[in-house]
């Protein structure tokens, strides 16, 4: 949380020196002052604040100054901090003007100068111009706040990396939002320039990489140790249990995520089958509480980092980072999970991240708000958005390639889908085309049966239909199968096939073709594809750990 400011400006060094000494004393503890000694930096003061998402709870202005006085100063703040408190210290001359800007302005007082002593002439006003300030704020919080376009590919990405790594944050369209407009114009933005990142007392972000959010959120994006016991690939439910069981064993634990904790399970709107919850909980909740665990045993947990290849290093496995840089360790657990498959339809791919989605985060529901949005998948996935945008949108559409959702999809929610009065079900269904100037606009349907079209318009289109691991940092060492899922233990050797293993010992029954480095949760050939299963790799991947470190 950001303190919220208090502002000084007086054009003479020894008066602006004794104001903000006098206010710091004692006020230092519950806010900012910020001192200026001018109109012209007093309002580039201002400026700055308002990007960075600090209140101004009290200006406090000289009313004789060169080039502006303390009242026109005043005015102008107005469009900046419209809500702080304005003070004008003024001489007995000027009571007068004082007096008419009560009501020409809005001044909230005026105090005549000289101060002295502060404990009686001062801090009584200000003590009562803050304290009306602070009932009128009383749980002011300085979230992050992302500026930019609605259907911008990267404001989309950016907003979905906070969303997922639980960061508040605001939102706001320059196209739509007055605030929008104003805090563009207030950095000086080109368009070339959106995004913008505001984060409270930082640098505003211009157009950043995840990289850079992170960095200036103070996430870690690097490792600290030169050698770890383990190091986890991909934060999804595997992942993250994987670094809970080894960190809590006392295995120095480092986990690499490239995106957000949760995987694709963090984006589920709804997981109702997870054992122990019966009320069922969210993607983001579970993550939430499995970061949370992964903090208290003492793994590291780096974020926004690509991994882009493994090397053998002797005893010790090296993960090699995009940019530069690698982090070392005995051992490796892969658990990078899937990726939704893209979507193979005319006019698709430009507009991805302009309306065209794969996979949804939960907070993505208010923003379809009134409007029809259709959903390519039949898998429980696609079910668990449908009815979380169904909350909002005045119609969701399932577009379905299969006779009809039961051969895939869970039967509570099928059953929760058919009750539904807000969402259709377009069975023997494909999408074959999308088309918008700059966002997605229309989309054409095929029936898969009798051939015929139809154009149908919509903004939104999400896509879940299954999913293929991105393993090739992986290498030539570490076998797969033609699609990418990483062979593992007894396979390895499966049908007289010995897919290059070293030793004499058998595998372990996770372990890859590269003695040391496991997989675990949905990479893994033959895996099944489940929340539970994924956590119990996980754990059972740090167990065949301990066995490898033990012969090593």
């Amino acid at each position: 949380m950001s303190k919220p400011a208090i502002l000084t400006v007086d054009d003479d060094p020894m008066v602006s020196a004794a104001i903000t000494r006098d206010l710091r004393s004692r006020y230092g503890s519950g806010y900012r002052v910020v001192r200026a000694t001018s109109g012209e930096e007093a309002l580039s003061a201002l400026a700055t604040l308002a990007l960075r998402g600090t209140p101004v709870a009290l200006i406090a202005a000289d009313q004789r100054m060169p080039g502006m006085t303390g009242i026109e100063l005043l005015e102008q703040a107005r469009s900046h901090a419209p809500e702080a408190k304005s003070l004008l210290l003024t001489a007995y001359a000027d009571t007068d003007v004082a007096i008419r800007a009560i009501n020409s302005i809005g001044l909230d007082y005026y105090l005549l100068k000289p101060w002295d002593p502060p404990e009686e002439r001062l801090y009584p006003v200000v003590d009562d111009l803050l304290g009306d300030w602070q009932a009128a704020h009383p749980d002011h919080t300085s979230d992050v706040r992302v500026v930019g376009h609605r259907w911008s590919e990267r404001s989309h990405e950016l907003k979905t990396f906070l969303a997922r790594n639980h960061v508040p944050y605001q939102w706001y369209d320059v196209e739509r939002d007055a605030e929008g407009e104003r805090l563009r114009d207030l950095a000086g933005a080109e368009v070339t320039d959106l995004p913008l990142v505001l984060v409270p007392d930082g640098e505003t972000l211009r157009a950043p990489t995840t990289l850079a959010v992170a960095a200036a959120l103070g996430l870690r994006t690097a490792a600290d140790q030169p050698l770890y016991d383990v190091c986890i690939v991909g934060g999804g439910p595997a992942g993250l249990a994987a670094a809970v069981y080894a960190a809590s064993e006392g295995l120095s634990t480092v986990v690499v995520e490239r995106e957000a904790p949760g995987g694709q399970a963090g984006q589920s709107a709804a997981i109702e089958n997870y054992l122990g919850f019966p009320k069922g909980l969210t993607g983001a909740d579970l993550t939430q509480r499995a970061v949370a665990q992964v903090s208290r045993f003492g793994a590291e947990m780096v974020v926004a980092r690509d991994v882009t290849g493994l090397e053998t290093r002797g005893p010790v496995r090296a993960v090699l980072l995009d940019g530069e840089g690698s982090i070392e360790a005995r051992a490796v657990i892969v658990a990078t999970g899937v990726s939704y498959r893209r979507l193979e339809a005319r006019g698709l791919d430009e507009l991805t991240g302009r309306g065209v989605y794969y996979g949804a985060t939960a907070s993505e529901a208010s923003q379809c708000e009134g409007d029809d949005v259709y959903i390519v998948g039949a898998a429980n996935s696609a079910g668990q958005a449908a009815l979380n945008l169904a909350r909002h949108a005045k119609r969701v559409v399932l577009v379905v390639r299969g006779p009809s959702l039961g051969a895939t999809m869970s039967r509570y929610l099928v059953e929760r889908i058919e009750t539904s009065p807000s969402i259709e079900v377009k069975v023997r269904t494909e999408v074959v085309a999308a088309r918008g100037d700059g966002h997605l606009e229309a989309i054409t349907l095929v029936d898969r049966d009798s051939g015929q079209t139809e154009d149908v318009d919509t903004s939104w289109l999400f896509v879940f239909i299954g999913a293929a691991p991105r393993t090739d940092w992986l290498g030539d060492e570490v076998a797969r199968d033609d699609h990418g899922f990483v062979v593992t233990g007894p396979d390895l050797v499966a049908g007289g096939r010995a897919h290059g293993w070293p030793l004499s010992r058998p595998p372990f029954a996770l372990e890859t073709s590269v003695p040391g480095v496991f997989a675990a949760g949905d990479v893994r050939l033959e895996s099944m594809k489940r929340v539970a299963s994924a956590v119990g790799e996980g754990g059972m991947a740090v167990y065949l750990v301990h066995r490898y470190l033990a012969t090593t």
